[in-house]
């Protein structure tokens, strides 16, 4: 049972810019200023916040999320998808592609719930 995963979609153009930019990182904020899209960095260009969770990881890739919003959607499965747009994270690395990262939630089962790891915190 995972947390996160991706669509064959994404991890082609996650392949795209791991080949560009080198090891990467994801962060979904919780709002405000940073927009609730999931965005793509260098590892190391985006700075967590303390209690920060990482989800899981994508193709290597780890996959961090706002404390605040991981306790709004923590019984929920998030799916990593992309689209032909330009959304509202503009420092994403897709953006200047002409693509834009979103996140498809399916609630967990009260049995996949119990099955599932346990997060990593940024303290």
């Amino acid at each position: 049972m995972e947390r996160v995963s991706a669509t064959e979609k994404a991890v082609e153009l996650i392949h795209q810019l791991k080949e560009k930019h080198g090891d990467l990182m994801f962060y979904q904020a919780g709002g405000c200023c940073e927009g609730t899209q999931p965005q793509c960095f260098k590892k190391g260009d985006y700075y967590l916040r303390r209690f920060d969770v990482c989800i899981g990881e994508i193709d290597g890739i780890e996959f961090w999320v706002d404390k605040d919003l991981f306790e709004y959607w923590k019984h929920a499965h998030f799916e990593l998808d992309v689209i032909d747009a330009i959304g509202a994270g503009g420092f994403s690395l897709e953006v200047p592609l002409g693509k834009t990262f979103k996140v498809n939630y399916t609630l967990f089962s009260n049995a996949e719930q119990q099955q599932l790891p346990a997060v990593k915190l940024n303290k």
